[in-house]
Formats: structure tokens, C-alpha cells, sequence
């Protein structure tokens, strides 16, 4: 595989009226073309910040760390998207090389504008298409993505659109660019799961077909089981553990992944009780010291586990978790 995105050291805080928060804290990962990763934790994990970051779409008061990098594998060459600020160079970032999902389609589309008209106007503005062929190619992903009588729908405004439909029509306007990097901030969640089915399969298609690469943000572990082909777990803005799915679904290491996977409901035992993870995700302003999840964790170390962060242990070649029971001394 040819690498596609380098995000390395990525810290990230923001300013508020209580102070400086610290919202992602050292994450780093890659990115491969033609690879799916999946990103997953609870609400507050960071997930979705950490993905705006790629495209530089954080607000005015974000504040990056200074060894923070983001570098995105282009074919006309690398691209520092770090060093990218006039709204102009960002265009490679923001709809063109690299597209978002976001969690809300509403917040996505421009209420006085038709849906056709929006992705016509990005299709223009990110690619060479006249004025023709930016409405077929717009009426074609409408309809792969499974709203029916496309044709008719591209001349509608959003909200004359149900929510499972407008999620889907902002669906097909990231994919209609084909871009390398395809960023789904849970994109499947206000759909049934006969669309949920099909828009996955399309994403996978598109992957195949272009060669694209996907951050695929949820919480729902089946769909990344079913959908991803390596999988990095966060929580409260650090990654702790990061692996291939079936490693990582299979094997879980760190307490917070095994945590995550005893809560699914079991279709072999329904009378079996759902275990939830006790407590609840601190705030960022009252930031755990040492692991972040020693607050809410059954197997905490005691004091090395609030006072050290945990560094990140190899368990295989492809797959690694940040907890002290797997450092040196824990193992000896």
C-alpha cells in the first residue's frame, strides 16, 4: 500500500471562558490508500476534533501544539497541511483531496440553496467539470447512495428532505469529488439499516475503485468490525489502543476497549444484562493526571496509574495499547 496521511503528535486545545482545555493530547496514526480505519470512543472522546484537525476546519480559539504534524501524500507530493492558513491553499484540503461526513447534514447544506446547486458549485470549483457534467455525475451519486428519483430531489431545497434522505444526499456530495481521504463522522447514524448496509458497501466500492482512504468515525463497534480494516480506540482525547480489527475485536488489550465490547448486547444470551462501564467521561477541564482512564478503571495499578502516563507497548507488529499493565515492569 502507498502511505496517504501522516498525522504525528497532533495535541490540540481550546481557549474558553474556564481556561485552556486540552481536547486531543500526542495522537498519532497513519493512513495507508485503499485502507479504513476506524475511530472510536464515547461522546467527549475527541474523535470528531481530531478528525477536523485534518482539514483545519477547528475554530479561531484552537490552539495546536508545537510538534503537531499533518501530512497528507498527494501524487503531485506531500502537503503540509500545518503550514497551510490563507483560505485559498486549504481548498486541497477542505472538498478537494480530503471530504467530511459530518455528524449533522443540516449544519451542511445552505437552507436557500438546492441540494443540486451545492454540489454542482463544489464539483466546479475542485475539479475541472463544466456546468453539464457536474449535475449528471451529482444526479448519479445521489442515486448510488440510494435516494430514489435522484433527478427530482437534486432540484429540492434540504429541508424539503426527510433526515435518513439528507444524510445520504450529504453522503453522495463527499463522495462526488472522489477524494483521497474520505473523513465519515458518524455517517450512518440517522439511517435504517438496509441504507446503512448500502451506503457502507458504497464506501467500500469507492475504496476499491479510486483507491481511497477513510477515517470512519462511530461508536458502533459492528459497523467497524464489519467495515474497517484497523481500528484506533480514544478516549478523552488520547489514543490507547490502536491495531488491526480482528486483533483488536479478538483480542482486546486496554480495559477501556474490553469495556466498550462487554456493552454490545449479546444476540446468543438476550436475558444477559448489559455492562456498562462505571462512571462517567470527565470533563476536560478536570483532566485525570497520569492514564485518563484510571478514574473508571477496574484493573487500576493505584498510584504509578494516576501520576505516569502510560507509553505505548508492542504486542504485535500491527498492533499496540498505552496502559501500564502491559509496560516492562508490570510484565517482569
Amino acid at each position: 500500500m502507498t502511505r496517504l496521511l501522516d498525522v504525528e503528535n497532533l495535541t490540540l486545545q481550546f481557549d474558553t471562558d474556564e481556561g485552556r482545555i486540552t481536547a486531543v493530547d500526542n495522537v498519532s496514526f497513519t493512513l495507508e490508500a485503499g485502507e479504513i480505519m476506524g475511530l472510536v470512543g464515547e461522546s467527549g472522546s475527541g474523535k470528531s476534533v481530531t478528525a477536523k484537525s485534518v482539514m483545519k476546519l477547528n475554530p479561531s480559539n484552537a490552539h495546536y501544539g508545537p510538534e503537531t504534524k499533518i501530512i497528507l501524500h498527494l501524487d503531485s507530493g506531500p502537503v503540509d497541511i500545518m503550514s497551510l492558513q490563507q483560505s485559498k491553499d486549504l481548498q486541497v484540503v477542505r472538498g478537494g483531496a480530503i471530504s467530511m461526513i459530518f455528524q449533522e447534514p443540516m449544519a451542511s447544506f445552505a437552507p436557500a440553496i438546492t441540494i443540486g446547486d451545492q454540489m454542482v458549485e463544489q464539483l466546479m470549483i475542485h475539479t475541472d467539470m463544466g456546468k453539464k457534467r457536474s449535475k449528471e455525475l451529482s444526479i448519479e451519486m445521489l442515486d448510488r447512495v440510494g435516494i430514489s428519483d435522484p433527478s427530482t430531489r437534486f432540484g429540492q431545497y434540504a429541508f424539503e428532505l426527510s433526515g435518513g434522505m439528507r444524510q445520504r444526499a450529504m453522503i453522495a456530495m463527499a463522495l462526488s469529488t472522489k477524494p483521497k481521504l474520505l473523513i465519515a463522522d458518524e455517517p450512518t447514524t440517522a439511517l435504517d439499516v438496509t441504507i446503512q448496509a448500502q451506503v457502507i458497501d458504497l464506501m467500500k466500492d469507492l475504496v476499491t475503485e479510486f483507491g481511497m482512504g477513510i477515517i470512519f468515525i462511530t461508536h458502533d463497534l459492528g459497523v467497524i468490525a464489519q467495515t474497517a480494516d484497523k481500528v484506533a480506540v480514544m478516549y478523552l482525547g488520547r489514543l490507547v489502543e490502536q491495531g488491526l480489527v480482528r486483533d483488536v475485536i479478538r483480542t482486546p488489550a486496554h480495559p477501556y476497549t474490553k469495556g466498550l465490547l462487554a456493552a454490545l448486547p449479546s444476540l446468543d444470551d438476550l436475558d444477559a444484562p448489559l455492562v456498562a462501564i462505571p462512571g462517567d467521561i470527565p470533563s476536560p477541564l478536570e483532566r485525570p493526571g497520569g492514564c485518563v482512564f484510571n478514574t473508571r478503571c477496574s484493573d487500576n495499578l493505584g498510584a504509578r496509574c494516576g501520576a505516569e502516563v502510560p507509553t505505548e507497548s508492542l504486542l504485535s507488529s500491527q498492533h499496540n495499547v498505552a496502559c501500564h499493565l502491559y509496560s516492562e515492569e508490570a510484565i517482569k
